[in-house]
């Protein structure tokens, strides 16, 4: 009887252990293929629950088509849809399931753009070429249109007459939030790609606006600090830090200008960095970006890019200290220093180290 008894715990434990060992197998292959996060366009056709599992193991957004059909079935959700989706291998099978179940929010000849941070007015008109039935000349042509930028003055807070100033390149520049944007097809209008732009730029300032409006620099000038801090600082994490280096230069009378090389691309209307400025473009103080120049003393005239929201929050939220002089090596890390001394040591060191990538 004792043996039997033996036998029975045995079996139990035996049963115990495959039960947990099989859980264990199914929720690891229901999971994540990977980290990551790259949307990746796969059609599911009309079909069965098979032929769904074949094709996303094939574009390697699931890890085990058995395991996949299995969950399908024990969570009822067989009715999924056939369409375009946008997957990644970071989203696992219950995710994927359900956005299946609900059914593809894309349509045949949709168009999607990205707009990265730190991108200007030119390279937002050539991606609007790039991906839509509109011309270079057509953006262009609209960012310069008075009439049109007096009607986005009456409907949007946060554009003032600031950006009318007849020494400002494009109005719209900085204004025109960068994020991905999708659009029903190319013959989208360049006005309805900037209404989506600044509409998310509304949904994005307007969480801080209370204090924008109680700052000592007004939105115009927060967003063109917002900008600079955007092209010359590479880590999120110390655009506060730089932020801090450039109000203490607006606030003494030791610095009268910034001497932010950003600035000076942009006022030549260079997008290439890798092209060395001339001595005549370094100099040349006829326009209100150059922040090399005396006679521009203090902010430039207008933004220079179309920042983050963390660039933006940075230049709202400056980091407190007393340095007047920052800059990177090639790793990325910051430096900063409070004379010119200081700083031209750092950049020899640098370059004895060869990690002087300016």
């Amino acid at each position: 009887m004792k043996k039997f008894r033996n036998i029975a715990a045995i079996l139990v434990i035996i049963c115990f252990v495959v039960i947990i060992a099989s859980c264990t197998y199914y929720n690891i292959n229901i999971g994540k293929v990977s980290k990551d996060t790259t949307l990746k366009e796969v059609t599911i056709e009309m079909g069965g629950i098979d032929s769904i599992a074949t094709t996303l193991k094939d574009n390697d957004l699931i890890k085990n088509k058995t395991m996949f059909k299995v969950y399908v079935k024990l969570t009822g959700k067989t009715n999924l849809k056939a369409g375009v989706y946008e997957l990644s291998e970071n989203m696992g099978t219950k995710t994927i399931v359900n956005i299946l179940e609900e059914g593809s929010k894309i349509s045949p000849g949709e168009v999607q753009i990205t707009f990265r941070e730190g991108i200007n007015i030119r390279e937002i008109a050539r991606l609007i070429e790039y991906n839509t039935n509109n011309s270079y000349e057509a953006v262009m042509a609209l960012v310069s249109d008075n009439d049109y930028i007096d009607s986005l003055i009456d409907k949007y807070w946060f554009l003032t007459d600031n950006i009318k100033s007849n020494k400002i390149y494009y109005p719209l520049e900085g204004y025109l939030y960068p994020n991905t944007y999708c659009f029903s097809n190319k013959d989208v209008s360049i006005e309805e790609i900037f209404e989506k732009m600044l509409e998310e730029m509304d949904k994005q300032l307007t969480k801080y606006k209370n204090d924008i409006e109680n700052n000592e620099y007004n939105i115009h000038e927060l967003m063109t600090l917002s900008s600079i801090i955007e092209l010359e600082v590479a880590n999120q994490k110390d655009r506060k830090a730089v932020a801090g280096v450039f109000y203490n230069r607006l606030k003494s009378t030791s610095f009268p200008t910034l001497g932010s090389d950003a600035t000076t691309y942009y006022a030549s209307k260079i997008d290439d960095w890798s092209q060395v400025l001339s001595s005549k473009e370094l100099n040349n103080c006829n326009n209100g970006y150059n922040t090399r120049c005396s006679s521009n003393a203090g902010l430039p005239v207008g933004p220079i890019c179309n920042p983050s929201i963390e660039s933006f929050k940075a230049s709202l939220y400056p980091e407190e200290h007393n340095y007047y002089y920052f800059v990177n090596d090639c790793d990325g890390k910051l430096y900063l220093t409070k004379t010119q001394t200081e700083h031209n040591n750092i950049i020899n060191k640098l370059k004895k180290e060869n990690n002087w990538c300016t």
